[in-house]
């Protein structure tokens, strides 16, 4: 668009009159710190499966693709169960899946009571997940904009890579020869994430209520 300024001061506050929405940030954070255990998993899962379980380079590469295969089929199903259900009611029920998940991750780690296949079962039930919760936190953060929508789709993919980068730097700063940095990591993505998610939708609840209030105090003066 040719009206729109490209330079740094009108981006930025852009940026800021979008940053002020209660959807946008509670969905956008929501959404970008779930998949940032993906970025934790991409980023300890070779030391995991290659350096503790042995697996070689080629059964590595078909582990990886078996787990994202999980992802892939989970975003096919997610557009059939939203003939049926909301994208809020699909987002918070994968986000509390996907602690659960990551809980049992970090619990079967600690007690070494996982194998190599229950290790890749949990992740890709795990990793599955983020099939429902980023396209669900995409749409439900961009649901408010029309005019903004390009500025609110830039700043959330800014939000998504900033944060996956701390949790794939954390995986690697926190290494001490094991899989809990990865497993640690993925569960507290998913734990912040659903967190952020309740306490998101409290202030989205409360905003309403108050846009409301102004809009019949509007409608009735005095």
């Amino acid at each position: 668009e040719p009206g729109i300024s490209l330079l740094p001061g009108p981006i930025i506050k852009g940026f800021l009159e979008v940053a002020k929405e209660p959807q946008f940030y509670t969905y956008a954070f929501a959404g970008a710190i779930a998949s940032s255990g993906l970025y934790a998993y991409i980023a300890g899962s070779p030391f995991v499966f290659m350096e503790l379980y042995h697996v070689s380079d080629k059964q590595y590469g078909w582990i990886f693709a078996i787990i994202a295969m999980g992802l892939i089929v989970a975003a096919q199903v997610n557009s059939v169960l939203l003939r049926k259900f909301s994208s809020e009611q699909i987002i918070r029920v994968t986000l509390f899946c996907q602690c659960l998940t990551g809980l049992a991750l970090v619990v079967g780690t600690w007690f070494h009571v996982l194998g190599l296949y229950s290790t890749i079962f949990l992740i890709w039930v795990f990793l599955s997940t983020q099939g429902f919760a980023f396209p669900n936190s995409s749409a439900l953060s961009l649901a408010p904009f029309s005019k903004n929508a390009g500025t609110a789709s830039a700043l959330m993919g800014a939000i998504q890579l900033g944060i996956g980068a701390i949790s794939t730097a954390l995986v690697s700063f926190f290494n001490n020869g094991t899989a809990m940095p990865m497993a640690v990591v993925m569960c507290v993505c998913a734990t912040t994430s659903f967190i952020v998610l309740l306490i998101g939708r409290k202030i989205i609840a409360k905003a309403a209520v108050n846009a409301l209030k102004l809009e019949v105090e509007k409608e009735i003066p005095g």
